[in-house]
């Protein structure tokens, strides 16, 4: 029994030695991190220990080809440089970066056993700049045509998106893969006059963007004219000045514009200038009253509007235009509302006369005849108290 705890006791005394002894790197796994890394650009991969006793530290790419033994270079790839190598660090870059160094290297610390471990590189590739295709200038109103966006290279697969204007609208995506995806996205629709020159663009976005790669078409889109006859804003009278203009929205724009009056010519008289889309007449007159029309055309068809023109004569009654009207309104309230003051003051006055005169002749009401009544009124000197006279 003693022998036993004697041997516990020198045990437990040569245990810390024995620890010391055993090299700490042997306990120990590498650590690395995973990388992502663009492609074109530039990955660097760290391994590390915490505790080396010089043991050699390995970087190995995933067809398990040993790029660096400690700082010794391995493989002949001029892409691939040595960063630090020391005993408890192994940094290795690689440059310019393609699609195919993606992977899993292997990080290996040779003790015994070797200890390893693994880090992913992820290359991402960047989408080529969108195209459209599918529109020919111009098309026709009417015609049915299809816009498709295409970018390449992209990995993960790309997002399209489509704005008409400032506003998105939805369109048809397709991905197709291999190392990188090639990315499509179709909107088809029916054009008509309001698609002419509205922007259609093209938004591809990806992880590995900053911003948003844009392409924007800009539709043009012929259509037959539509006319209209647009006037001076004045009432046509005798002697004035008068326009009509022939205002259009074809595209192509239509040329030239033919005037024409009551189904003929426009009368050979100077008063009437046409200049392009403008018909003057100088000095209105009673025989410039009448239907004028214009028309114009281009390839997709032919348009014609039509004014009816007639002039007032600045005489005669009722002609003289809203002004007049307005006026005349007025005076008309006037006069009434002066009638009404004139009726009114007369009643007032009428009514303060009757009471003077009822208050003279009151105490004549009863007198047989006028001289009577006169000496029976109230007022009248008669009644007067007499004067006495005195005789001395």
């Amino acid at each position: 029994m003693q022998f036993l705890i004697a041997f516990s006791i020198v045990i437990a005394s040569l245990c810390p030695i024995i620890l010391h002894l055993v090299p700490r790197s042997q306990g120990q796994f590498p650590i690395t991190q995973n990388v992502t890394v663009v492609e074109g650009g530039t990955a660097n991969m760290t391994c590390r220990v915490d505790y080396n006793d010089n043991t050699s530290l390995q970087w190995s790419n995933p067809a398990q080809q040993t790029l660096f033994f400690g700082d010794k270079k391995a493989l002949r790839d001029h892409r691939i440089e040595l960063v630090r190598a020391s005993s408890q660090e192994l940094t290795i870059r690689i440059s310019d970066v393609s699609l195919s160094d993606e992977g899993q290297y292997t990080c290996s610390l040779f003790t015994m056993p070797v200890k390893t471990t693994k880090a992913f590189l992820t290359v991402l590739g960047v989408p080529a700049r969108p195209e459209i295709t599918g529109f020919t200038k111009p098309a026709k109103e009417r015609d049915v045509i299809t816009l498709t966006c295409t970018t390449s290279g992209s990995k993960p697969a790309a997002h399209i998106r489509w704005f008409r204007n400032d506003k998105e609208v939805q369109g048809k995506e397709v991905n197709a893969t291999g190392k990188s995806f090639t990315v499509r996205s179709s909107l088809k629709f029916e054009v008509d006059k309001q698609d002419d020159g509205v922007a259609y663009t093209c938004s591809v976005e990806h992880v590995s963007l900053s911003d948003p790669y844009l392409t924007t078409e800009v539709l043009e889109v012929h259509y037959a004219p539509q006319l209209e006859i647009r006037h001076s804003m004045i009432i046509p009278q005798e002697g004035l000045y008068f326009k009509l203009e022939c205002v259009s929205n074809g595209n192509p724009i239509p040329e030239p514009v033919l005037w024409s009056k009551d189904g003929g010519e426009l009368p050979d008289i100077e008063r009437m200038i046409v200049e392009g889309r403008e018909l003057t007449i100088t000095t209105l007159n009673k025989t410039d009253n009448g239907t004028y029309r214009c028309e114009a055309s281009n390839h997709l068809g032919t348009s014609s509007a039509e004014y009816t023109l007639f002039v007032y004569d600045p005489n005669a009654l009722g002609q003289h235009g809203p002004d007049h009207a307005l006026i005349g309104g007025v005076v008309a309230v006037v006069v009434f509302i002066t009638l009404c003051l004139i009726i009114v003051l007369g009643r007032y006055l009428a009514r303060h006369k009757g009471t003077y005169l009822t208050h003279e002749a009151k105490g004549a009401e009863d007198a047989p005849d006028a001289d009577t009544a006169i000496i029976n009124a109230e007022g009248n000197h008669v009644h007067a108290e007499e004067k006495k006279e005195y005789f001395i």
